[in-house]
């Protein structure tokens, strides 16, 4: 295992992980080397396996690194209390922010089936936790009447896919800024749940089977 970390050698890891970030979004992770990696931060090879282990521990750090920063987020968005679209709104913007501005746009997307079993069942655990959470949100906007009824769980694949596919297209030279991005999104996705005052809610629809 790699030595506890100070936290001089936390902010260290944190700049491996975007330099890897980086790397596998432009190579692909199989693509991405090692000393790619370590070059980019002028570092050896074996400077950088004090840190990390191997190629694998790096990935899993990134998707460990992001899930810490969501996960804490969702338990201080449950706590306050907002009203369940501001809530959905500072998830989404979080998300918008995560993906494209800490990890290089590649931090919850990339190549999750290179881990081993083991490592992959810890991270889907927490991915579903996420889930979970972003569901009791929704779930709570639709009883409160302030989103139309629906289903929770196919309203959550919608929110997460239309924000994942961001990552698809983001250009970070290109003219829109990353803020501009998660207002515009989050615009989209909480207004299109938000039913206006006097309006019939629509037939629910049948059960997700």
């Amino acid at each position: 295992m790699a030595p506890a970390p100070t936290l001089a050698s936390a902010d260290r890891r944190i700049e491996i992980l975007k330099s890897a970030a980086a790397a596998f979004r432009r190579r692909g992770y199989h693509g991405a080397s090692v000393d790619e990696i370590a070059s980019a931060l002028e570092m050896t090879k074996g400077n950088l396996y004090y840190y990390f282990r191997n190629k694998e521990e790096i990935l899993y750090a990134c998707h460990e690194y992001s899930l810490d920063v969501l996960l804490a987020l969702l338990d201080d968005v449950r706590a306050d209390a907002s009203t369940p679209d501001q809530k959905l709104r500072r998830l989404i913007l979080a998300f918008v922010h995560l993906l494209l501005d800490e990890l290089q746009a590649t931090a919850l997307t990339i190549d999750l089936q290179a881990l081993s079993p083991p490592l992959l069942r810890k991270i889907i655990a927490r991915r579903d936790a996420f889930d979970r959470g972003l569901r009791e949100i929704i779930q709570q906007g639709m009883d409160a009447g302030t989103f139309a009824p629906g289903n929770p769980k196919m309203v959550a694949f919608a929110v997460m896919g239309a924000v994942n596919w961001i990552t698809k297209w983001y250009d970070p030279a290109g003219p829109l800024t990353s803020e501009a991005i998660g207002q515009a999104f989050a615009d989209y996705l909480v207004g299109g749940l938000t039913r206006m005052p006097g309006e019939p809610a629509p037939p629910l629809p049948p059960p997700a089977r």
